[in-house]
């Protein structure tokens, strides 16, 4: 059953982007960074973690859950450290996930070259 929530939670999130894709003039590097502020947004008023804890990998996985484990990561900071929390909550609670994804795209760099556009 998780994995079914997990499916059509996550499947929602991308729907709405390719809807965003296909129905507006809106570049894809804009539909990413409105997920992620749309993420802060609503784990800012409490909406995200109940989502996250009914659809698991669902709701965490998609850029939205990055958002929400930036605004987590901020939360928890300014509460040890006060305002300095603010600036380094976010990449302290994302740095798992920002190494990964650097790694990633290192090892993809040695396998493949890239092409140009024509």
């Amino acid at each position: 059953m998780n994995l079914l929530k997990a499916f059509i939670v996550g499947g929602i999130i991308c729907a709405i982007g390719q809807i965003l894709i296909d129905k507006t003039k809106l570049t894809p590097a804009r539909i990413l960074t409105a997920f992620v502020v749309s993420g802060v947004i609503l784990s800012a008023i409490g909406l995200y973690e109940p989502l996250v804890k009914f659809a698991g990998a669902g709701a965490s996985v998609p850029l939205t859950g990055f958002g929400h484990l930036l605004a987590k990561g901020v939360r928890e900071a300014v509460q040890e450290k006060g305002l300095l929390g603010v600036l380094s909550g976010g990449m302290t609670a994302s740095s798992a996930g920002i190494t990964t994804a650097l790694i990633a795209g290192l090892i993809a760099s040695l396998f493949f070259k890239n092409r140009i556009k024509e």
